[in-house]
């Protein structure tokens, strides 16, 4: 995405017939902070974004969507973020994965190792940015999102 595209810093929201309900994000220095599925978005939330109008391509079923090149700031401890890291990078469209597998694909995680896996869980169930790192992809971890919206998710890539 183009830096011009990030949009002004703040909040931006629309209502998404499909998710029944709205879907917000944060942004902050051209990164989007926030991804969030409120049942109501913030008053002075802005409707207009870049992000926002492809999540509502993406929720339209427009497989060819992508996030990857939108830049995601993942304010979390240096593990959990490779742990996303490795998720928005290894795991495509359509394609799911078991916790123990994401922890095989993450650099210096062992999915033998019970810590490892929950650092995987505690990465997922932290993640700020839930579509643009496509946590629901994960199929027995937690998601950020709430159970209604991550199965919204799944049932759009087929998973």
């Amino acid at each position: 995405m183009d830096a011009d595209d990030a949009g002004v810093a703040g909040i931006y929201a629309r209502h998404s017939p499909f998710l029944d309900r709205d879907v917000q994000i944060g942004v902050a220095s051209g990164r989007v902070i926030s991804v969030s599925f409120p049942e109501g978005a913030d008053a002075d939330a802005g409707a207009d974004h870049p992000v926002l109008d492809r999540i509502d391509e993406y929720l339209d079923g427009v497989a060819s969507v992508a996030f990857d090149d939108v830049e995601a700031a993942l304010t979390l401890p240096t593990d959990q973020r490779t742990v996303l890291e490795t998720l928005r990078e290894q795991v495509p469209y359509g394609e799911d994965v078991s916790v123990a597998q994401l922890a095989r694909l993450t650099p210096g995680l062992d999915a033998e190792d019970d810590d490892d896996l929950v650092l995987v869980r505690t990465a997922l169930d932290a993640n700020p940015v839930p579509l643009l790192v496509p946590d629901h992809r994960v199929r027995d971890g937690p998601s950020a999102a709430e159970p209604h919206v991550e199965q919204k998710l799944r049932s759009i890539e087929g998973l």
